[in-house]
């Protein structure tokens, strides 16, 4: 088994896809790709890991069970998984008819990260505010953020993902940074309301 497995870490998506449709091993392959990201991406959509282990192994389960109608349509093979995992957790949202929650502390964190470990106050200030400029900002806002910043998405997997088109994320992406520069400058001006919420200081993911 070890001498077959070897070579499939050295295949690309779209070989390993094909495979896949018939092969077991291929998908374990795709699926140790793939996982994590997949789990980073519903925790940070839904705020808990139970859930988050619960929705990544459906995932999973579903795609393989649709991997024989995967059809290649230029984008990465990691894009239709992220669609997936959209929708469950979409739905996921609509059973427990919860607003979408994003552990934005951890956002930011995993966005800023490769600066100088230690920070002046005047910079943890403005990560603050930066915290709650976006804690304010509607849901498909903070999702579009998360998968830029966090997950390092193009515009184009974004929008598979949000069902939208390229264009249409580059506008939204657009609109987003002027809405974060608004309220920014909105919490700036009033200091003694620039607090986020506890919950946002409590849970904090451990790596």
């Amino acid at each position: 088994m070890s001498e077959e497995y070897r070579p499939l870490a050295d295949l690309d998506d779209s070989a390993l896809v094909n495979l896949a449709r018939s092969d077991q091993d291929a998908f374990g392959e795709l699926y140790a790709r793939y996982v994590k990201r997949i789990y980073n991406y519903v925790y940070y959509r839904t705020g808990n890991h139970h859930d988050a282990e619960d929705l990544t192994a459906r995932v999973f389960h579903r795609a393989l069970q649709h991997i024989g109608k995967y059809e290649d349509r230029g984008l990465p093979f990691s894009a239709w998984l992220y669609r997936i995992a959209h929708n469950l957790v979409v739905n996921w949202h609509r059973d427990r008819k919860r607003r979408k929650v994003v552990p934005l502390d951890d956002l930011i964190v995993f966005a800023v990260r490769g600066d100088a470990p230690e920070k002046s106050a005047e910079r943890r200030e403005e990560e603050e505010h930066l915290l709650l400029a976006i804690h304010n900002l509607p849901e498909d806002r903070q999702q579009l953020l998360l998968l830029k910043f966090v997950e390092r998405l193009s515009n184009a997997e974004i929008g598979q993902i949000m069902g939208r088109t390229e264009g249409a994320i580059k506008s939204l992406y657009h609109r987003t940074l002027i809405a974060l520069r608004s309220e920014i400058t909105q919490i700036q001006q009033s200091p003694g309301s620039a607090k986020l919420p506890s919950r946002r200081r409590s849970r904090r993911r451990k790596q």
